[in-house]
């Protein structure tokens, strides 16, 4: 059956007949063009590239979202790569997306990823996307999430977010996905101080890459890092405030696990494959995996709402102009902070 994309402009309309058709090569070139469209900043683009998701999306939500984290050198491009070419040897279709919020000073680690991962990124059902250095975690997240949809409106059942592990970073791609992963070295256990423990509250799976090099560290990490997770757990649940999606109990609820594997290797995959696959059978059987998803969409909702309120804010023609010395009366201490901010919303009136 042929979609029906003619309430869109021309070009919208062969964009999205391409993304959700089945021809590879034009699907790709819409994909790209596509996600290009939503990364743009200009009002106009915006516009086109806001009507587009709108049609794409009853074409979404059918894939499964996994979050990828770990500090830089614990091997993630190394075990995507293995993971997707694992998945795609299964039948599935793979997009790995990055979110990469150094990249604007650092000039980004995650923008080499389609020559690292060499296998990977030329397999047919593979599908590879960088994000844009934004300057802004929220700008690259959203960036992100809509590359996300057009990757699950093409059909692509298995979509891997990958961050590079620095600041409020895993914190973003948890927020986007129905499970997040987080990878360790077999040497973690031994400090278990150097892992961040809203870091470790996030992780539905932990996963200790590199076993190989030491099985002895691997194995004892894997035992410390079990008993800081059930610690977590215990006091998340005594609190009252634990995250719904982790269980603490009962058939249908799941208890964050830790695995050993080798990327390099190619070991452990199958264990990894089997943890993943359950989690998504318990939350999708319980109904937590649509609620995960529901609270999502509105936190995104209103994250933007802010963001495009602080930037209507400061565009303002009248803030604009009372900004600067405002600002500096409050950094000499002649204006106090609360009071300032205050005059300047009244601006907007």
């Amino acid at each position: 059956m042929t979609e029906d994309f003619s309430h869109l402009p021309a070009a919208e309309q062969a964009l999205a007949a391409g993304i959700v058709g089945d021809q590879p090569t034009v699907q790709r070139r819409a994909m790209a063009k596509a996600i290009t469209l939503l990364e743009s900043t200009r009002p106009d683009h915006r516009l086109r590239a806001d009507a587009l998701l709108n049609a794409l999306l009853p074409h979404t939500g059918r894939a499964f979202r996994l979050g990828i984290s770990g500090v830089p050198g614990v091997g993630k491009s190394t075990f995507i790569e293995a993971l997707g070419l694992y998945l795609i040897g299964r039948g599935h279709r793979v997009a790995v997306l990055a979110v990469d919020p150094s990249s604007s000073v650092s000039g980004g680690s995650i923008l080499g990823d389609k020559t690292r991962m060499e296998q990977l990124s030329v397999q047919p059902n593979a599908y590879i996307r960088p994000s844009p250095s934004s300057g802004t975690l929220g700008g690259v997240a959203e960036k992100t999430r809509e590359a996300m949809l057009v990757a699950e409106a093409a059909g692509y059942d298995v979509v891997i977010i990958e961050t590079v592990g620095v600041g409020q970073s895993e914190t973003a791609v948890s927020g986007m996905t129905d499970m997040f992963c987080l990878l360790q070295l077999p040497n973690a256990g031994d400090d278990l101080q150097a892992i961040k423990k809203g870091v470790m509250e996030l992780a539905d799976l932990v996963v200790i890459n590199k076993a190989d090099i030491d099985p002895n560290a691997a194995t004892r990490a894997r035992a410390q890092i079990t008993s800081a997770l059930r610690l977590l757990g215990m006091h998340q649940y005594h609190g009252g405030g634990h995250d719904p999606h982790h269980g603490h109990g009962g058939d249908l609820l799941w208890q964050p696990q830790v695995i050993q594997l080798s990327a390099l290797k190619v070991t452990g995959l199958d264990d990894f494959w089997t943890a993943v696959t359950r989690f998504r059978e318990l939350q999708t059987a319980s109904g937590r995996l649509d609620q995960r998803r529901q609270q999502q969409s509105l936190s995104w909702m209103w994250e933007r709402i802010e963001a495009g309120l602080r930037a209507r804010f400061r565009a303002h023609p009248d803030v604009r102009g009372h900004l600067a010395d405002t600002t500096e009366q409050v950094r000499e201490g002649r204006l106090a902070a609360s009071v300032a901010a205050r005059r300047l919303l009244d601006l907007l009136n």
